[in-house]
């Protein structure tokens, strides 16, 4: 193997690597902002029914995010083992 290719897959395993970690830690972050966004909604639902309903909708969509972001890491996971 010549010495650039072999730096070649060193930075893509680094690359690898970061983005492993990135993705546990904004799945993580998204969870936590669902489960306020809920929280939030609950006490705000007796203030006004748009207003609560509205952070019901962006819990929904952060939950739709935290699942692309739980398939990108696994396509992730499923390269690393294909090499």
């Amino acid at each position: 193997m010549s010495p650039e290719r072999g730096a070649i897959l060193l930075a893509m395993s680094d690359v690898q690597e970061k983005l492993h970690i990135l993705l546990d830690y904004w799945i993580e972050h998204n969870r936590e902002h669902e489960k306020e966004f809920r929280g939030w909604a609950q006490k705000a639902a007796s203030l006004s029914t748009e207003v609560a309903q509205q952070l019901q909708e962006a819990a929904t969509r952060m939950a739709d995010a935290s699942n692309d972001l739980e398939k990108a890491r696994q396509a992730l996971v499923e390269s690393k083992e294909g090499h």
